[in-house]
C-alpha cells in the first residue's frame, strides 16, 4: 500500500499534467509547519472558481473512485470531492473559488517530504487562516503547534487578520478571531524575548 506522501505526489502529477492550480492542505501542510501527527487522507485545494467545477469533479472522477454514491453532485453542492485511492486512502479535494484560496494557492512552495518527492503546500499563515476558520477542537490543537513551532513573531498576523476577518465574517462568527488572539497572546508570553 501506498503512504499518503506517494499519492498526494501521484496527485499532484495529474493536477500539474492538467495545467490546474491547486496546493496542499491539512495533515500534509500540518507536517511541513508543526509536529507531525497522524493523518489518513490527503487533503487540497483547487481553484476551479465558480461555474465549469463539472470538469474538474468529472476527471478526477476518471482516475480515483468516489466515496460516496453522490460523490459528483454532493462535490458541486458542497464544493469537496470526496474520492479515494483503489487502496481506500482519501481524498478531500475542496473546489476553491474564494479570493482567499487564491491567494493561498499562489503563496504556496514546494517542499521535499521524501527523498525525491516535492509537494506543494500552503504556507504556515494559509494554514492558519485555514484551521482557524475551520474552527473544530483538532483544529485549535493545530493551532497552537503551528504558532508553537513556527513562533508568534515569524508568522504575518496583518495578513492572517486581514483574510480571515471577511471568512469569520461570512461564517457570523467574530469569535473566532478572539480566540486566535487569545491563543497567540498565551503561545507569544511562553516564547524567548528576542
Amino acid at each position: 500500500m501506498k503512504d499518503l506522501v506517494e499519492v498526494a505526489a501521484e496527485l499532484q502529477t495529474l493536477i500539474q499534467s492538467k495545467g490546474w492550480k491547486f496546493c496542499f492542505i491539512g495533515g500534509l501542510a500540518i507536517q511541513r509547519w508543526s509536529e507531525p501527527r497522524l493523518t489518513n487522507d490527503v487533503d487540497l485545494t483547487l481553484l476551479t472558481g465558480f461555474g465549469g467545477e463539472e470538469v474538474f469533479v468529472d476527471e478526477l472522477l476518471r482516475h480515483y473512485q468516489p466515496r460516496r454514491p453522490d460523490a459528483r453532485e454532493f462535490a458541486l453542492r458542497s464544493r469537496v470531492l470526496l474520492i479515494q485511492t483503489a487502496d481506500g486512502i482519501g481524498i478531500d479535494v475542496a473546489l476553491g473559488a474564494l479570493p482567499f484560496e487564491e491567494i493561498a494557492i499562489q503563496r504556496s512552495r514546494m517542499m521535499e517530504f521524501a527523498p525525491g518527492i516535492e509537494l506543494r503546500t500552503c504556507t504556515a499563515d494559509d494554514l492558519i487562516v485555514m484551521k482557524a476558520f475551520a474552527d473544530r477542537d483538532q483544529d485549535r490543537i493545530d493551532l497552537e503547534k503551528i504558532m508553537i513551532r513556527q513562533g508568534t513573531s515569524n508568522l504575518d498576523w496583518k495578513y492572517i487578520h486581514k483574510h480571515l476577518i471577511p471568512l469569520c465574517e461570512l461564517k457570523e462568527a467574530p469569535d473566532i478571531i478572539t480566540r486566535l488572539d487569545q491563543l497567540k497572546r498565551k503561545i507569544a508570553a511562553t516564547e524567548p524575548a528576542n
